[in-house]
């Protein structure tokens, strides 16, 4: 029988920068993919091919790009970019299973792979079946993939793999109960947000909530500034994340304007459609810089340790 070796986190993993890129890239494809589907809802090309899975009876793939005009260039080009990110979500899998030695991530690619299927699946019921609840579940699982997607990419990364002092002081753990909270508050948000684009409902809730996030971001801010200024890893992303809180008000103020007053403002008429998809996307980026902040106070709350392989690692290279 193998003897056990004790391997330092990630020694294994940080030889293959393989899954680390291809987190990357799936995490971009995804951001794309959100794009895409703010331009499909905010210009109602959501219904503008009938047909599921085939495009008016082509093979997806085979869709003549002639034909891709009007709302059948948004939603056909959806479906493909949805396609690579199912492709892209996959090989990750594999790669993982392959070079990762870290069970609970490969298991993660898993996760993953489970939920872009679930996604792809309800994205063609909502053409197929005309159910606006679908819509919303599909916009909200499509934010909550993109977190799962950036929180794959942070554990793949150099910087999860390197030996870290813990957070010294107290308050560490209010800390990251602030910055998890936060977290869950932005994702509501952004489901809340989902419901108002698709049936117009809840603004109520929805200008509750971005009120609440106003009071949340720049408290995580400052306890972060105050307290913890030695640790890079943790001011930056609350620099960024106080950032997109003022870019996503300012976009939330305009598509109000826009949307549900009748106020004609030369810009934001102008802007029409970019305000909304802008501030779905800018959601999305508050998500998941809010996330690997909490991840990251997390990590630093406590100093990394040995894990155990017993007989053989992912790949079949004896332990």
């Amino acid at each position: 029988m193998a003897e056990s070796v004790s391997f330092q986190r990630g020694d294994l993993g940080a030889k293959s920068p393989w899954p680390h890129r291809l987190a990357i890239l799936t995490a971009g494809a995804t951001f794309l993919l959100i794009l895409a589907g703010g331009l499909v809802t905010n210009t109602g090309a959501s219904l503008a091919v009938p047909d599921w899975p085939t495009t008016f009876g082509y093979t997806m793939f085979l869709y003549p790009w002639s034909k891709m005009v009007g709302g059948i260039f948004y939603e056909h080009s959806h479906r493909l970019i949805g396609s690579v990110v199912g492709l892209l979500t996959l090989t990750l899998t594999l790669v993982l299973w392959a070079v990762e030695p870290r069970r609970w991530v490969r298991w993660l690619g898993c996760a993953a792979l489970l939920a872009v299927m679930v996604q792809g699946v309800l994205g063609g019921l909502r053409v197929v079946l005309l159910q606006e609840s679908l819509a919303i579940v599909h916009g909200a699982l499509a934010q909550a993939f993109f977190g799962l997607m950036a929180s794959v990419a942070l554990f793949t990364s150099r910087e999860w793999n390197e030996e870290t002092a813990p957070l010294q002081g107290e308050g560490t753990g209010r800390l990251l109960r602030l910055s998890a909270f936060t977290t869950g508050v932005i994702y509501l948000q952004l489901v809340v947000g989902a419901l108002l684009t698709h049936v117009g409902a809840r603004l109520d809730a929805h200008l509750l909530l971005a009120g609440l996030i106003a009071v949340l971001v720049p408290r995580l801010g400052t306890r972060i500034f105050a307290r913890h200024a030695d640790q890079p890893r943790l001011v930056r992303p609350a620099v960024v994340l106080c950032v997109l809180l003022v870019l996503q008000i300012l976009l939330g103020l305009g598509s109000y304007v826009h949307r549900f007053t009748s106020v004609e403002l030369p810009v934001v008429s102008s802007l029409g459609l970019a305000l909304p998809v802008t501030h779905r996307l800018t959601g999305g980026l508050l998500l998941v810089t809010s996330l690997v902040l909490t991840l990251r106070v997390h990590r630093l709350r406590g100093s990394p340790k040995p894990v155990e392989y017993h007989g053989q690692l992912p790949g079949g290279a004896p332990a």
